[in-house]
């Protein structure tokens, strides 16, 4: 299982993070087709850890930096939360739900931060021509990642939706698990034991 979790974070970090070496280059455009988004934002993440001396070095300050500056716009982390928290959501109040979304939020910003450490000079990413209905406003990109120049690639697989300001991410499926299925099962089980209240302690007890 900690095998599992190391490398999910170890996607997250490669399909989202920027750095300071990767603010030169053209942002990742949002207005793109999804691929290609997904595709820019993979491209700068490459040139952030492989020119990015704090990073490279595991400078967690400088790491949670880029995360919380230059990640999280592109993902949809209210829409993951209520995905993550199904009926669930339904019974928080509104203050609730700001909570849990802010709590889970730091619980992935801060451990997949810590994946940047396990990017390799010779990783690599890159997403398979684009299959399904380009006008939806609901996709899937698969992607292919390679962490070392004789390994086997690991498949990717983001799930987008369109909004205003373009595609956001809102799931992600590493190995055939997506991550909203598989904290929903945690979730359940925390609100169970312990209330909405419980959960959100908890969320930010792991991010600390």
């Amino acid at each position: 299982m900690f095998v599992f979790i190391a490398r999910f974070f170890l996607m997250l970090a490669l399909a989202f993070g920027l750095s300071g070496g990767a603010q030169a280059q053209q942002k990742p455009n949002p207005m793109a087709p999804p691929n290609e988004f997904v595709q820019q934002i993979a491209d700068q993440v490459l040139a952030a850890l492989k020119s990015d001396a704090a990073a490279r070095a595991g400078d967690i300050k400088r790491i949670n930096q880029i995360v919380d500056e230059m990640i999280l716009p592109y993902i949809n982390f209210e829409k993951t939360t209520r995905l993550a928290a199904g009926r669930n959501w339904r019974d928080a109040t509104a203050e609730q739900k700001t909570d849990l979304s802010n709590a889970f939020r730091g619980t992935l910003s801060r451990t997949y931060s810590g994946a940047f450490t396990r990017v390799s000079d010779a990783t690599s990413i890159k997403t398979l021509p684009f299959r399904g209905d380009a006008n939806a406003n609901d996709v899937v990109v698969k992607s292919q990642v390679t962490q070392h120049a004789n390994s086997q690639p690991f498949s990717l697989d983001y799930r987008l939706e369109k909004t205003p300001q373009g595609w956001k991410v809102y799931d992600i499926n590493v190995e055939n698990v997506w991550l909203i299925e598989n904290y929903r099962n945690q979730f359940t089980q925390q609100i169970n034991q312990n209330g909405i209240d419980g959960l959100i302690a908890a969320l930010n007890k792991r991010a600390q």
